[in-house]
Protein backbone atom coordinates (compact mmCIF):
# COMPACT_ATOMS: atom_id res chain seq x y z
CA UNK A 1 0.00 0.00 0.00
CA UNK A 2 1.53 3.38 -0.97
CA UNK A 3 2.40 5.83 1.81
CA UNK A 4 -0.19 8.63 1.99
CA UNK A 5 1.00 12.10 1.08
CA UNK A 6 0.99 14.20 4.25
CA UNK A 7 0.38 17.95 4.28
CA UNK A 8 3.83 19.60 4.26
CA UNK A 9 3.55 20.98 7.79
CA UNK A 10 2.75 17.61 9.42
CA UNK A 11 5.20 15.00 10.63
CA UNK A 12 4.15 11.73 12.29
CA UNK A 13 6.21 9.78 14.79
CA UNK A 14 4.61 6.34 14.54
CA UNK A 15 5.20 4.73 17.91
CA UNK A 16 3.59 1.28 17.95
CA UNK A 17 1.18 0.34 20.75
CA UNK A 18 2.67 1.15 24.16
CA UNK A 19 2.87 4.79 23.07
CA UNK A 20 0.39 6.55 20.84
CA UNK A 21 1.56 8.21 17.66
CA UNK A 22 2.88 11.76 18.06
CA UNK A 23 1.86 14.28 15.41
CA UNK A 24 4.06 17.35 14.99
CA UNK A 25 2.59 20.32 13.12
CA UNK A 26 4.86 23.30 12.45
CA UNK A 27 3.73 26.55 10.88
CA UNK A 28 5.41 29.87 10.25
CA UNK A 29 5.01 31.09 13.83
CA UNK A 30 4.47 28.06 16.08
CA UNK A 31 4.88 24.31 16.45
CA UNK A 32 2.39 21.95 18.07
CA UNK A 33 2.51 18.30 19.14
CA UNK A 34 -0.59 16.15 19.38
CA UNK A 35 -0.33 13.33 21.96
CA UNK A 36 2.89 12.53 23.80
CA UNK A 37 3.00 8.75 24.29
CA UNK A 38 3.61 6.66 27.41
CA UNK A 39 5.86 7.74 30.29
CA UNK A 40 8.49 5.05 29.75
CA UNK A 41 8.99 6.40 26.22
CA UNK A 42 9.08 10.05 27.30
CA UNK A 43 12.86 10.47 26.78
CA UNK A 44 12.49 9.09 23.25
CA UNK A 45 9.49 11.34 22.60
CA UNK A 46 11.47 14.38 23.70
CA UNK A 47 14.46 13.37 21.56
CA UNK A 48 12.27 12.85 18.48
CA UNK A 49 10.59 16.22 18.93
CA UNK A 50 13.84 18.10 19.56
CA UNK A 51 15.51 16.55 16.51
CA UNK A 52 12.56 17.41 14.29
CA UNK A 53 12.29 20.98 15.58
CA UNK A 54 15.93 21.70 14.71
CA UNK A 55 16.28 24.45 17.26
CA UNK A 56 12.72 25.76 17.14
CA UNK A 57 10.66 25.66 20.31
CA UNK A 58 7.56 23.57 20.94
CA UNK A 59 4.73 26.02 21.57
CA UNK A 60 1.57 23.93 21.87
CA UNK A 61 0.78 20.47 23.26
CA UNK A 62 -2.58 18.82 22.61
CA UNK A 63 -3.94 15.69 24.31
CA UNK A 64 -6.81 14.13 22.37
CA UNK A 65 -7.73 12.22 25.54
CA UNK A 66 -6.10 11.41 28.84
CA UNK A 67 -5.28 7.71 28.59
CA UNK A 68 -1.73 7.08 29.78
CA UNK A 69 -0.42 6.09 26.34
CA UNK A 70 -1.47 9.47 24.92
CA UNK A 71 -0.37 11.89 27.65
CA UNK A 72 2.39 10.10 29.57
CA UNK A 73 5.03 12.36 28.01
CA UNK A 74 3.24 15.61 28.87
CA UNK A 75 5.23 16.27 32.04
CA UNK A 76 8.58 15.73 30.31
CA UNK A 77 7.64 18.06 27.45
CA UNK A 78 6.38 20.73 29.86
CA UNK A 79 9.66 20.52 31.76
CA UNK A 80 11.69 20.87 28.57
CA UNK A 81 9.53 23.71 27.21
CA UNK A 82 8.35 25.82 30.19
CA UNK A 83 6.25 28.16 28.02
CA UNK A 84 4.40 25.24 26.41
CA UNK A 85 0.63 25.79 26.24
CA UNK A 86 -1.16 22.50 26.93
CA UNK A 87 -4.71 21.80 25.74
CA UNK A 88 -6.84 18.93 27.08
CA UNK A 89 -10.50 17.94 26.61
CA UNK A 90 -12.75 19.49 29.25
CA UNK A 91 -14.32 16.33 30.70
CA UNK A 92 -11.55 15.48 33.17
CA UNK A 93 -9.99 18.89 33.67
CA UNK A 94 -10.96 18.92 37.34
CA UNK A 95 -9.19 15.62 37.95
CA UNK A 96 -6.05 16.93 36.25
CA UNK A 97 -6.18 20.15 38.26
CA UNK A 98 -6.43 18.26 41.57
CA UNK A 99 -4.36 15.39 40.15
CA UNK A 100 -6.49 12.33 40.91
CA UNK A 101 -4.83 9.25 39.33
CA UNK A 102 -7.75 7.11 40.51
CA UNK A 103 -10.36 9.16 38.64
CA UNK A 104 -8.01 9.47 35.65
CA UNK A 105 -7.87 5.62 35.58
CA UNK A 106 -4.08 5.36 35.92
CA UNK A 107 -4.27 3.57 39.28
CA UNK A 108 -7.19 1.28 38.31
CA UNK A 109 -5.47 0.12 35.11
CA UNK A 110 -2.07 -0.37 36.77
CA UNK A 111 -0.49 2.21 34.46
CA UNK A 112 1.67 5.26 35.12
CA UNK A 113 1.39 8.91 34.16
CA UNK A 114 3.41 11.70 35.81
CA UNK A 115 1.44 14.73 36.94
CA UNK A 116 1.11 17.46 34.32
CA UNK A 117 -0.68 20.78 34.08
CA UNK A 118 -3.06 22.17 31.48
CA UNK A 119 -3.58 25.70 30.23
CA UNK A 120 -6.60 25.53 27.91
CA UNK A 121 -9.56 23.30 27.06
CA UNK A 122 -10.42 21.65 23.75
CA UNK A 123 -14.10 22.56 23.66
CA UNK A 124 -16.02 20.53 21.04
CA UNK A 125 -17.35 22.87 18.39
CA UNK A 126 -14.38 25.21 18.68
CA UNK A 127 -11.36 25.68 16.43
CA UNK A 128 -7.68 25.54 17.31
CA UNK A 129 -4.78 26.88 15.27
CA UNK A 130 -2.19 24.18 14.73
CA UNK A 131 0.61 25.23 12.41
CA UNK A 132 -0.88 27.66 9.90
CA UNK A 133 -4.35 26.11 9.75
CA UNK A 134 -7.48 26.14 11.88
CA UNK A 135 -8.50 22.67 13.05
CA UNK A 136 -12.03 21.81 14.12
CA UNK A 137 -12.46 20.15 17.53
CA UNK A 138 -15.14 17.42 17.59
CA UNK A 139 -16.35 15.33 20.52
CA UNK A 140 -15.60 11.64 19.91
CA UNK A 141 -17.05 9.60 22.79
CA UNK A 142 -16.98 5.82 22.84
CA UNK A 143 -13.45 4.57 23.43
CA UNK A 144 -13.20 7.34 26.02
CA UNK A 145 -16.22 9.49 26.89
CA UNK A 146 -14.12 12.67 26.91
CA UNK A 147 -12.02 12.13 23.77
CA UNK A 148 -11.88 14.59 20.91
CA UNK A 149 -10.79 14.32 17.29
CA UNK A 150 -9.32 17.12 15.15
CA UNK A 151 -10.25 17.89 11.55
CA UNK A 152 -8.65 20.32 9.09
CA UNK A 153 -11.23 20.92 6.32
CA UNK A 154 -8.97 22.34 3.60
CA UNK A 155 -6.72 19.30 3.34
CA UNK A 156 -9.51 17.09 4.84
CA UNK A 157 -7.04 15.65 7.34
CA UNK A 158 -8.44 13.92 10.43
CA UNK A 159 -6.49 13.20 13.61
CA UNK A 160 -8.71 10.39 14.86
CA UNK A 161 -6.94 9.33 18.09
CA UNK A 162 -8.47 5.96 19.09
CA UNK A 163 -11.92 6.65 17.61
CA UNK A 164 -10.92 5.12 14.26
CA UNK A 165 -7.96 3.00 13.23
CA UNK A 166 -7.40 1.43 9.85
CA UNK A 167 -8.78 -1.83 11.25
CA UNK A 168 -11.04 -0.90 14.11
CA UNK A 169 -10.96 1.38 17.15
CA UNK A 170 -9.81 1.36 20.75
CA UNK A 171 -11.29 -0.62 23.64
CA UNK A 172 -14.64 0.87 24.68
CA UNK A 173 -13.62 1.47 28.29
CA UNK A 174 -17.02 2.66 29.64
CA UNK A 175 -18.45 -0.76 28.71
CA UNK A 176 -15.97 -2.38 31.13
CA UNK A 177 -17.51 -0.30 33.91
CA UNK A 178 -21.05 -1.39 33.05
CA UNK A 179 -21.93 1.77 31.13
CA UNK A 180 -23.57 1.65 27.70
CA UNK A 181 -21.15 3.16 25.20
CA UNK A 182 -21.38 1.10 22.01
CA UNK A 183 -24.01 3.53 20.68
CA UNK A 184 -21.57 6.40 21.24
CA UNK A 185 -18.94 4.51 19.23
CA UNK A 186 -21.40 4.22 16.35
CA UNK A 187 -22.27 7.91 16.53
CA UNK A 188 -18.58 8.85 16.43
CA UNK A 189 -18.07 6.63 13.38
CA UNK A 190 -21.06 8.35 11.75
CA UNK A 191 -19.50 11.74 12.54
CA UNK A 192 -16.22 10.73 10.93
CA UNK A 193 -18.06 9.52 7.85
CA UNK A 194 -19.89 12.88 7.63
CA UNK A 195 -16.57 14.75 7.74
CA UNK A 196 -15.40 12.72 4.72
CA UNK A 197 -11.69 12.91 5.53
CA UNK A 198 -9.21 12.28 2.76
CA UNK A 199 -6.40 11.39 5.17
CA UNK A 200 -6.70 9.83 8.63
CA UNK A 201 -3.89 9.96 11.18
CA UNK A 202 -4.86 7.45 13.90
CA UNK A 203 -3.64 7.20 17.45
CA UNK A 204 -1.94 3.90 16.61
CA UNK A 205 -0.81 2.53 13.26
CA UNK A 206 0.03 4.21 9.99
CA UNK A 207 -1.81 7.12 8.41
CA UNK A 208 -4.22 5.98 5.73
CA UNK A 209 -6.50 7.27 2.97
CA UNK A 210 -9.01 4.40 2.61
CA UNK A 211 -11.47 5.85 5.10
CA UNK A 212 -14.54 4.18 3.54
CA UNK A 213 -13.00 0.76 4.05
CA UNK A 214 -11.83 1.65 7.55
CA UNK A 215 -15.34 2.77 8.50
CA UNK A 216 -16.80 -0.48 7.16
CA UNK A 217 -14.30 -2.50 9.20
CA UNK A 218 -15.07 -0.43 12.32
CA UNK A 219 -18.82 -0.90 11.93
CA UNK A 220 -18.41 -4.67 11.46
CA UNK A 221 -16.23 -4.82 14.57
CA UNK A 222 -18.74 -2.77 16.52
CA UNK A 223 -21.59 -5.04 15.41
CA UNK A 224 -19.66 -8.10 16.60
CA UNK A 225 -19.12 -6.52 20.01
CA UNK A 226 -22.77 -5.46 20.31
CA UNK A 227 -23.96 -8.99 19.49
CA UNK A 228 -21.31 -10.61 21.72
CA UNK A 229 -20.49 -8.24 24.60
CA UNK A 230 -18.39 -10.89 26.36
CA UNK A 231 -16.11 -10.93 23.32
CA UNK A 232 -15.35 -7.25 23.83
CA UNK A 233 -14.79 -7.70 27.56
CA UNK A 234 -12.28 -10.50 27.02
CA UNK A 235 -10.59 -8.51 24.28
CA UNK A 236 -10.26 -5.52 26.62
CA UNK A 237 -8.76 -7.63 29.41
CA UNK A 238 -6.21 -9.05 26.97
CA UNK A 239 -5.35 -5.53 25.79
CA UNK A 240 -4.56 -4.53 29.40
CA UNK A 241 -2.36 -7.61 29.85
CA UNK A 242 -0.63 -6.94 26.52
CA UNK A 243 -0.01 -3.34 27.56
CA UNK A 244 1.77 -4.59 30.68
CA UNK A 245 3.89 -6.94 28.55
CA UNK A 246 4.74 -4.07 26.21
CA UNK A 247 5.83 -2.03 29.21
CA UNK A 248 8.02 -4.65 30.93
CA UNK A 249 8.82 -6.90 27.90
CA UNK A 250 9.42 -9.94 30.16
CA UNK A 251 7.77 -11.01 33.43
CA UNK A 252 7.33 -14.16 35.49
CA UNK A 253 3.91 -15.77 35.15
CA UNK A 254 3.28 -15.53 38.90
CA UNK A 255 4.30 -11.88 38.93
CA UNK A 256 1.87 -11.05 36.13
CA UNK A 257 -0.96 -12.89 37.89
CA UNK A 258 -0.12 -11.06 41.12
CA UNK A 259 -0.11 -7.74 39.26
CA UNK A 260 -3.50 -8.49 37.69
CA UNK A 261 -4.91 -9.48 41.09
CA UNK A 262 -3.78 -6.14 42.54
CA UNK A 263 -5.02 -4.07 39.58
CA UNK A 264 -8.56 -2.81 40.28
CA UNK A 265 -9.73 -2.90 36.65
CA UNK A 266 -9.21 -6.65 36.47
CA UNK A 267 -11.17 -7.22 39.67
CA UNK A 268 -13.96 -4.99 38.38
CA UNK A 269 -14.12 -6.75 35.00
CA UNK A 270 -14.04 -10.17 36.63
CA UNK A 271 -16.69 -9.45 39.28
CA UNK A 272 -19.06 -7.79 36.80
CA UNK A 273 -18.70 -10.14 33.87
CA UNK A 274 -17.15 -13.49 34.91
CA UNK A 275 -18.24 -14.10 38.54
CA UNK A 276 -18.71 -17.84 38.06
CA UNK A 277 -15.11 -18.45 37.06
CA UNK A 278 -11.92 -18.74 39.11
CA UNK A 279 -9.88 -15.52 38.85
CA UNK A 280 -6.53 -17.22 38.38
CA UNK A 281 -7.89 -19.58 35.74
CA UNK A 282 -9.45 -16.61 33.94
CA UNK A 283 -6.13 -14.73 33.83
CA UNK A 284 -4.28 -17.87 32.70
CA UNK A 285 -6.86 -18.36 29.94
CA UNK A 286 -6.34 -14.78 28.75
CA UNK A 287 -2.57 -15.28 28.77
CA UNK A 288 -3.02 -18.50 26.81
CA UNK A 289 -5.04 -16.60 24.21
CA UNK A 290 -2.24 -14.02 23.88
CA UNK A 291 0.32 -16.79 23.38
CA UNK A 292 -1.81 -18.59 20.80
CA UNK A 293 -2.32 -15.35 18.86
CA UNK A 294 1.42 -14.64 18.81
CA UNK A 295 1.10 -11.56 21.03
CA UNK A 296 3.15 -13.23 23.81
CA UNK A 297 5.50 -16.15 24.25
CA UNK A 298 6.30 -18.41 27.19
CA UNK A 299 9.52 -20.14 28.18
CA UNK A 300 9.07 -22.10 31.38
CA UNK A 301 7.74 -19.71 34.01
CA UNK A 302 8.64 -16.56 32.03
CA UNK A 303 6.34 -14.64 29.70
CA UNK A 304 7.69 -12.32 27.03
CA UNK A 305 6.13 -9.75 24.76
CA UNK A 306 5.89 -10.87 21.15
CA UNK A 307 4.34 -9.84 17.89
Amino acid sequence: MPTPCLPPDIRIFERGWLSSNNILICGRDACALIDSGYVSHAPQTLALVQAALQGRTLDVLVSTHLHSDHCGGNAALQSAYPALVTHIPPGQAGHVESWDPQALTYTPTGQSCPQFRFDALLAPGSELRLGDELWQVHAAPGHDPHSVILFEPTSRTLISADALWQRGFGVVFPELEGLDAFEAVGQTIDLIESLAPKLVIPGHGSAFEGVTQAIAVARARLDSFVSQPAKHISYAAKVLLKFKLLEVQAIALEELITWASATPYFSMIFEQHFPQQDFRQWIEQLIGDLIRSGAASRAGLMLRNAG
